[in-house]
């Protein structure tokens, strides 16, 4: 996939080529063939070796299609260029009528890969509260509207159906 890296000039194409177990994988950056090791993984810190160099990065904010991040120091912008990213941020919010206005519903088929909300938290529309993994890529689901989360219904590694509800929000 490519993505657009700010502040670089050039687009940078990455995939994972396989992964090795013991949190490692092989993955091709710019046509470069990387082993890649991830050390600590959290909500939003990732500390990570790739060819034996240490990095650190934290999220600062993410949606489907940008991920902004401070790595080693440096601020950047991830943007993916794809326009099942669009679709897809448009549509993942969306309340699902059959099932009440409380519920969050999946809008995509996918594996749960990380639960970001958890039960009591506040949100705001728009706030990120579990990230779904379908086809390769990654996909947040979004709170619809501003509220408590009353209940997280998957857990990760949980595989959702399109309409399933993923949380209940008040």
């Amino acid at each position: 996939m490519e993505y657009k890296i700010t502040p670089l000039e050039q687009p940078a194409n990455a995939e994972l080529l396989s992964t090795l177990g013991d949190s490692e994988a092989m993955v091709k950056i710019n046509q470069r063939d990387y082993r890649l090791k991830v050390l600590r993984f959290s909500t939003n810190i990732l500390e990570f070796m790739i060819n034996n160099s240490y990095h650190y990065a934290k999220i600062l904010s993410s949606s489907t299609s940008e991920v902004k991040l401070l790595i080693d120091g440096t601020e950047m912008k991830i943007s993916k260029h794809s326009k099942l990213s669009e679709v897809l941020e448009k549509s993942l919010s969306k309340i699902s009528m059959s099932t009440g206005v409380n519920s969050l519903t999946s809008q995509i088929p996918g594996r749960v890969v990380s639960v970001i909300g958890k039960q009591g938290d506040p949100v705001n529309k728009g706030d990120s509260i579990v990230v779904l993994e379908s086809m390769k890529m990654q996909v947040a689901v979004k709170s619809h509207k501003d509220g408590i989360i009353k209940e997280i219904k998957v857990k990760q590694g949980n595989t959702v159906s399109r309409n399933d509800i993923i949380a209940v929000i008040e």
